[in-house]
């Protein structure tokens, strides 16, 4: 069989399948279109921005705080994952001398924007994922119906193939409606622990960047406190000598 008599037979096929089907059929295939192209939508965007990687978070981290802040700053600009960015965002803030609360916010409201980007398109493929069975079991009612109408119009006169081909056209629809809801479910709690841990790790990074800071801000204070009162009780001494 060639090619393109194999295409011919699947086209076939899925006619055949609506037809049987009807318009609830042509519904789920609408259906799971759109689902296909959501996840490769999802794929594409998850894998364009390394959602995965983590690699660059201990290096950027370390260099800002044994001093090196614009390498820090430079060697995260070159990454394309959110929290590369919004720790980015805290870096530059905090090496601007701004208000830490105010960074903090502006840090949180990128991390927040950034992760509302990577759940879009979540309730389309979620309404997808609960609707399709649902249509699928009333595509089944439907063709129960139908065939027992025909059923009863044969009267006394039965023939069980046409209730036969009547109940198995009807099963049809739900295994269709299953066929579109399990994948499009799947690939949605995917995608739901993929932003999880982006956003886990995004607040695990920040939350150590803060601290370190402010210990080392503490520290820097404490220090300069003692060497004042060092001085002062140097210059006191001396005076009374």
């Amino acid at each position: 069989m060639t090619p393109d008599s194999s295409a011919v037979f699947d086209l076939a096929g899925l006619i055949d399948l609506l037809r049987l089907g009807g318009p609830v059929v042509a519904v789920l295939v609408a259906m799971s279109v759109i689902a296909l192209a959501i996840i490769l939508l999802k794929c594409w965007q998850y894998a364009s921005v390394r959602v995965g990687k983590r690699r660059f978070i201990a290096p950027a981290l370390d260099q800002w705080h044994s001093g090196d802040r614009q390498g820090a700053i430079a060697a995260l600009t070159d990454e394309r994952n959110p929290i590369a960015d919004t720790l980015g965002v805290a870096m530059r803030g905090v090496n601007a001398g701004a208000n830490v609360t105010v960074v903090r916010e502006e840090a949180a409201r990128v991390g927040a924007r950034h992760l509302s980007q990577m759940r879009s398109y979540f309730r389309p493929l979620e309404v997808i994922g609960s609707l399709a069975p649902l249509l699928g079991l009333l595509g089944t009612v439907m063709g129960m119906i139908t065939a027992f109408q025909q059923l009863a119009n044969a009267g006394s006169q039965v023939d069980p193939s046409v209730l036969s081909n009547g109940i198995w056209e009807a099963l049809l629809t739900t295994a269709v409606g299953l066929v579109v809801a399990i994948p499009a479910v799947a690939a949605l709690n995917w995608c739901e622990r993929v932003v999880e841990r982006l956003h886990e790790d995004m607040q695990d990074t920040l939350t150590r960047f803060f601290t370190r800071h402010e210990v080392g801000a503490f520290n820097q204070a404490d220090t300069k406190a003692q060497t004042a009162q060092t001085s002062a009780s140097t210059q006191s001494s001396t005076a009374h000598a």
